[in-house]
């Protein structure tokens, strides 16, 4: 048999072969070769190579014509690279295909179709440019790609519609922003086995959280049907995180979760004899529900692992992926269908932290998830048909329904993107993280809200929600110089409730997490009442127990859909600051606070002065919410045990008296928390004058105590800190204030206890910071626009010691 000149199988080839067969195939031949033997599930496929495209251009004698198209071309005239790239694709297709071309392409075909069992294969052809997926740049998306080619005829019309496409308007403009010539980039042509993900579902998955450039987070994407939605972002996706390190040492749970619309998907045509699809509407059954169940992810995840670990070795250093998967319909098995260096996060440097900060408030115009955590403004120019792209102009705010490739040229005019649908992997986010400007993604109803010519901001600074604010508001970006700055003896940590800033927020130089703060994962992330999830029967409000039944769908009672979304928020936590420790406040909501739960006011009776009424351990062997702190037991027994998250460590607040405390660790035992047990470390706080005067009692069944100066100061000069009137009394600095914290440093030492403050006092006052230095407290635990300030402070005081 003679030996193809232009055809070469995937388990030929390896990631040296880009410049013969582009990085897409060359990455598909290295994983069939390296990690299929390693479990990692590839397609079976071949590729034409670049000899191939070149044998097409001298065969057709275009090679010539095709080159002299580009000669002289300003990138910046979208008419004139519109027309010249239409001559050059068509010049390309009139060639067509040479004899000896073809004829290796379907006996290659037919040898694939044989091997799958069957007198035809449906199979992808994709597009793989030979400069494309290097490390600093992507070239995804810039070609075609044609899903369910059946039969040889789709098959060579494909095939030569993904030659042409090496001319689309947006490959050329990115070759030309590139500086990559084009007499130098050719095409290879890949045909693979379809997997069958119209029947089930697809995504893409990047070895590194997109938004932050956090390393030990996996982010998967995903939705039903083929994946050219959720490439192109036409739909808006599921998400899920999973954690490195924990996924690593064998524990198998998902980190985070969002759940996506979903509302359309992407199947076969129903033709045998075409490479056709079409968008259907996806059952409201399935969209209620995730495309994939956790063991699936998990194993995305593994193989992600896999295919990072081996491409890292490969470049001798640390290398993150974009990969995509597909699930096949008529085996369950999950496909990798794709895989290439990641090329926007993994290239920023770790040694300055930018930050944008929103100056002014407008009234909120449209909202979806957040790409890019800056902040831009400028004018609104909604483009409802391709066809008007060229009217976007420098600095607009380009609105669109979804972008594709096709946009590329304008969008890099534009100061941020807005668009109806998609997700944080998709089209537009890919770009706009790639061109450093902001998008919000999946706004649903964001070409109608808007109006070209509008005033508006995009807000992408405050975590996963993005928003289109009304008016050019005003903002300040900081840049924070971190570079190799010395860490002081006095820990420095951070006080954090907010899971969607964890990923961002640890790459400021910390020793970790002094004050996570469960009620603002409940008020944030829950919204709900824990008793009135436990005792729905007790709810008097219809309208609220339809508002809560809502939210909990899918669930199979409120308490689980509690646990989930508490551990997950602690967790998001837990894993960016890992392996670093982070103390968690159980609940302390006042019950005031609490009645405005949803729910709240059938469970919480009516005090004078919650400030020190029924709050923080009081309540948690109390019959009126004992159950409810049995759910917040059991999110934390599950990001512990169940989820390795072991650098958790519990704290109680608001202990008054030592036999209290006895009786909630006792409760907390029961709920499978037992101090000591695989490392718990249990805290309490510091802010009650019994806590000082009562410190060796208090110490002997505590790990650590932690200063809450905001309460101790309230409680110790007798001044209600919720009241304006007395305002003015209330002072951290008062020579009482000192001296009872002096007290409390020197009884946990002299017990041989750890002693840390989390309050705002030394976050407002940088004399107090000092003093408890000198008093020797073990740390601090600031928010987190204060953390590098005070730490500046803090070497200075202690190089003077």
């Amino acid at each position: 048999m003679t030996t193809p000149q232009y055809i070469r199988w995937f388990a030929d080839l390896t990631i040296d072969d880009v410049p013969s067969v582009g990085g897409k195939n060359a990455s598909l031949g290295e994983m069939v070769r390296e990690l299929s033997p390693l479990g990692v599930k590839i397609p079976n496929g071949f590729a034409i190579t670049a000899d191939g495209y070149w044998h097409l251009l001298e065969a057709g004698g275009i090679k010539d014509d095709l080159f002299a198209l580009f000669e002289g071309l300003d990138r910046q005239d979208v008419g004139e690279l519109s027309r010249r790239g239409a001559k050059a694709r068509d010049l390309i297709l009139l060639a067509g295909l040479p004899d000896d071309l073809w004829a290796e392409l379907r006996t290659a075909y037919r040898t694939l179709c044989a091997e799958y069992g069957s007198g035809f294969a449906d199979v992808a052809v994709r597009s793989s440019a030979t400069a494309e997926d290097l490390p600093t740049a992507s070239f995804a998306g810039q070609q075609e790609t044609f899903l369910n080619v059946v039969g040889e005829a789709a098959l060579k019309e494909a095939t030569i519609k993904c030659f042409a496409s090496l001319y689309t308007d947006r490959a050329i403009a990115y070759r030309i922003d590139q500086g990559f010539d084009h007499r130098k980039v050719a095409l290879s042509v890949g045909v693979m086995k379809m997997v069958r993900s119209d029947l089930a579902s697809s995504g893409v998955m990047f070895t590194l959280d997109t938004e932050s450039g956090f390393r030990d987070a996996i982010f998967v994407t995903g939705a039903y049907g083929l994946g050219e939605n959720v490439v192109q972002g036409a739909v808006d996706p599921d998400e899920w995180y999973l954690f490195k390190p924990t996924l690593r040492r064998g524990f198998g749970q998902v980190l985070r979760r969002h759940l996506g619309e979903k509302a359309i998907k992407m199947i076969y045509s129903g033709g045998r004899s075409g490479g056709f699809t079409r968008n259907v509407s996806a059952p409201e059954s399935d969209r209620a529900r995730f495309c994939l169940s956790d063991p699936e992810v998990v194993q995305l995840g593994k193989y992600a692992l896999a295919i990072e670990d081996h491409y890292s070795r490969r470049a001798g250093s640390h290398r993150p992926m974009d990969i995509e998967w597909a699930k096949d319909g008529a085996t369950g098995e999950l496909f990798i269908v794709q895989a290439r260096p990641e090329t926007v996060r993994s290239q920023e440097s770790g040694a300055v932290i930018v930050s944008y900060i929103l100056e002014g408030e407008g009234a909120v115009l449209t909202s979806g998830r957040a790409v890019g955590a800056k902040v831009a403004s400028g004018p609104i120019r909604v483009v409802s048909d391709p066809s008007r792209m060229d009217e976007v102009q420098p600095g607009d705010i380009l609105v669109a329904d979804i972008t594709t490739p096709d946009w590329e040229p304008v969008m890099k005019r534009s100061s941020a993107i807005v668009t109806n649908r998609g997700g944080r992997t998709c089209h537009a986010a890919i770009v706009a993280r790639e061109l450093g400007i902001p998008a919000v993604v999946g706004a649903g109803n964001a070409t109608e809200r808007l109006a070209t010519g509008q005033a508006a901001t995009v807000d992408c600074s405050h975590g996963d929600e993005g928003r289109v604010l009304e008016g050019a508001l005003p903002f300040r970006v900081e840049r924070l110089e971190i570079g190799d700055l010395r860490r002081p003896k006095t820990q420095i940590e951070m006080n954090l409730g907010d899971p969607e800033q964890a990923f961002k927020l640890s790459f400021i130089p910390n020793d970790g997490v002094g004050l996570a703060r469960l009620e603002l994962i409940i008020n944030g992330a829950i919204g709900i009442h824990p008793m009135a999830l436990v005792h729905p029967e007790r709810l008097t409000d219809p309208q609220v127990r339809g508002q809560i039944a809502a939210r909990t769908k899918g669930y199979e009672n409120g308490g689980d859909f509690f646990v989930e979304k508490l551990a997950e928020g602690v967790a998001t936590i837990a894993a960016a600051f890992y392996p670093k420790p982070v103390i968690v406040r159980m609940s302390d909501f006042k019950s005031n606070e609490y009645a405005n739960l949803l729910g709240g006011a059938d469970f919480e009776l009516v005090e004078e002065n919650p400030m020190i009424g029924f709050r923080g351990a009081s309540r948690y062997a109390h019959p009126a919410y004992a159950d409810g702190f049995a759910l917040e037991c059991r999110a934390m027994k599950r990001v512990r045990d169940d989820m390795g998250l072991t650098n958790v460590a519990l704290m109680i607040p608001f202990c008054r008296r030592f036999e209290e405390g006895q009786k909630v660790l006792a409760e907390m035992e029961r709920h499978g928390l037992k101090r000591g047990e695989n490392g718990l470390q249990v805290w309490v706080m510091c802010e009650i004058p019994s806590n000082v005067l009562d410190i060796d009692r208090f110490a002997t069944i505590f790990d650590g105590f932690s200063i809450g100066s905001n309460d101790l100061t309230q409680l110790t000069l007798g001044v209600d800190r919720d009241s304006g009137i007395v305002a003015f009394d209330f002072d951290e600095r008062d020579p009482a204030v000192l001296n009872i914290l002096k007290m409390a440093i020197e009884g946990a030492h002299r017990n041989g206890r750890p002693i840390g403050i989390c309050g705002q006092g030394p976050s407002d006052h940088p004399d107090l910071a000092e003093l408890l230095v000198k008093a020797g407290i073990d740390a601090m635990s600031l928010n987190p626009d204060t953390v590098m300030k005070t730490t500046m402070r803090i070497l200075e005081v202690e190089g003077g010691l």
